[in-house]
């Protein structure tokens, strides 16, 4: 009972803050909200966590020091979707299941009676005119004696191993399963048609890389820290800071500087001694490939497009061929073996044709996204690790280099350096020769306020950090600690270069890694290793 108490008092709080935020337009301090609801100050603090995990949202500080918040002014709840999209979505989903499940038997129904049925013909065409019973040749096969397809046929249509469900996202990955565990063949006739599955990680998968970097950065994050991992645009990265925040216990802190940072006490508290984990890849060695028109091997494609082109051939001839032969006709056999059959094979044909299109626009958004990643990775190794400027020509370069044939020319590269500058507040200023020279000042005071607030707080270690202010200081005391704040303060600027891997080496990130650990953990099996392919 005062379990249940406790929810709707929970409740009753949230919905009075939402209350509150709707008549401040969504832009309130915790001092406001205490206000207008009576809430004591911690529980409207409280109550506006909440509601950042829960609602669009981020923390914003003022000149004053002061922490805002700051929520869409609709107040829409993160990954909202409209009833009519969810309707539309549901039946979508039940019409390409149905029609799935029609493309296998039409494919294989159609290709095993085409098959049987050219062959009777040929064997009609050897007997010529002997009506007297001989058979269709040594062996005697008749009627229901006509060879079948074996186990082993069927043993490839459908594998004994796989669910129903299961996703199937490419050779590539199937590469990667055991032997014993072959992908059945209707599942790369869907493939065929329409592409291979797209992973869908959920928002634990995607939080387990951003909670091991905020561990790897001794509990204290900053929004372009995230960045750096995720490649996220600043605003978005903002506004998952402000659900990190509600999900994980988190603290906002600012730095004197006016700088904000994000502490995660919680997440640095371990049953075990353990050394900081591995930081997660940055955002430039996760880069992502073109997506494959179907992503099945050659020789799978090859196989299916034999079959339809068999079905195609057999269905256009046959009424020379086998009608003739066997003795058939009239409008069900035409519609049967001739009508339904050509229908369905060109839009066998068609709709991958269709998708080719859809598949290059998307490809042109991936190199595009990775050329954001590249240059990013430029702008942390160049900003953290020199403090300086960058060109276009220098950053023209790696993505040149980095992305081989088909790499994106200047106009995007510049384009995005621009739009990168604009988002990240860095100074665009022409050097001697009148080339526009990038600084990104803003982004090395933030993560340096970062490294200052790890070594103040010290989650890692779980002990009062040194005292920077005591109201007992005398003068000489206060300037002794200053001294020894601005010492700190460069030690920490050195720090920066660990946070700053190396732009010489890139990587790509298979869509499925992200899901591969959970699928292999509900089948029962031990994890595989996640492959990384180095260019």
């Amino acid at each position: 009972m005062s379990d249940h108490a406790g929810a709707l008092t929970v409740a009753r709080r949230e919905a009075d803050i939402l209350s509150t935020l709707r008549r401040l337009k969504g832009r309130a301090t915790v001092g406001d909200v205490a206000a207008d609801t009576g809430l004591p100050t911690e529980d409207a603090r409280r109550g506006l966590k909440a509601l950042l995990e829960s609602h669009r949202g981020h923390l914003a500080v003022s000149d004053s020091g002061e922490l805002l918040y700051e929520f869409d002014r609709r107040l829409i709840e993160r990954d909202s979707e409209p009833l009519l999209a969810r309707l539309g979505r549901a039946v979508g989903k039940t019409l390409r299941g149905a029609f799935k499940a029609w493309i296998v038997v039409m494919l294989v129904g159609y290709f095993v009676a085409f098959v049987v049925l050219v062959i009777a013909a040929l064997f009609a065409s050897q007997r010529g005119s002997d009506s007297r019973g001989r058979g269709w040749g040594r062996g005697g096969h008749r009627g229901g004696s006509i060879p079948f397809p074996s186990f082993w046929f069927w043993y490839l249509v459908w594998s004994p191993r796989w669910r129903i469900g299961r996703p199937y996202y490419g050779h590539r990955w199937e590469r990667t399963l055991d032997r014993e565990d072959p992908v059945p063949f209707y599942k790369k006739v869907f493939a065929f048609v329409f592409g291979p599955d797209r992973p869908k990680p959920t928002q634990r998968q995607r939080d387990r890389a951003t909670v091991r970097l905020i561990r790897s950065r001794r509990g204290v994050l900053t929004t372009a820290e995230l960045v750096e991992h995720s490649a996220l645009a600043y605003p978005d990265a903002e506004n998952e800071m402000g659900r990190l925040l509600g999900a994980y216990d988190g603290e906002p802190a600012v730095s004197p500087e006016g700088r904000l940072a994000y502490a995660f006490p919680s997440l640095m508290t371990s049953a075990h001694e353990e050394r900081l984990p591995r930081p997660p890849n940055p955002a430039w060695l996760r880069l992502e490939r073109d997506l494959e028109l179907t992503g099945n091997s050659a020789g799978a494609n090859a196989t299916i497009a034999g079959m339809n082109l068999f079905t195609l051939a057999a269905a256009a001839t046959a009424p020379w061929f086998i009608f003739p032969r066997l003795g058939l006709g009239g409008p069900a056999a035409f519609v049967g073996l001739v009508l339904v059959p050509l229908v369905f094979s060109v839009l066998f044909f068609g709709i991958p044709l269709a998708r080719t299109a859809w598949v290059k626009i998307e490809n042109r958004r991936r190199r595009a996204r990775n050329v954001r990643r590249v240059l990013l990775g430029l702008i942390y190794e160049r900003t953290l690790r020199e403090g300086g400027g960058i060109g276009v020509e220098e950053a023209q370069r790696p993505v040149a280099g980095r992305q081989g044939e088909g790499a994106p020319g200047r106009p995007l590269v510049e384009s995005t350096l621009h739009h990168l500058a604009a988002e990240l507040e860095a100074d665009v200023n022409p050097d001697d020769s009148g080339t526009l020279r990038f600084t990104f000042a803003a982004l090395r005071s933030e993560v340096l306020a970062g490294e200052a607030i790890r070594r103040r707080l010290r989650l890692d270690e779980r002990t009062l950090g040194p005292i920077v202010f005591s109201t007992s200081d005398t003068p000489e005391e206060a300037s002794r600690r200053d001294m020894e704040a601005f010492d700190r303060s460069l030690a920490a600027d050195a720090d920066l270069t660990r946070y700053a891997p190396s732009v010489e080496r890139i990587a790509y990130e298979e869509d499925y890694e992200l899901v591969a650990f959970d699928d292999d953990l509900a089948r029962g099996k031990a994890p595989r290793g996640r492959e990384r392919r180095l260019r």
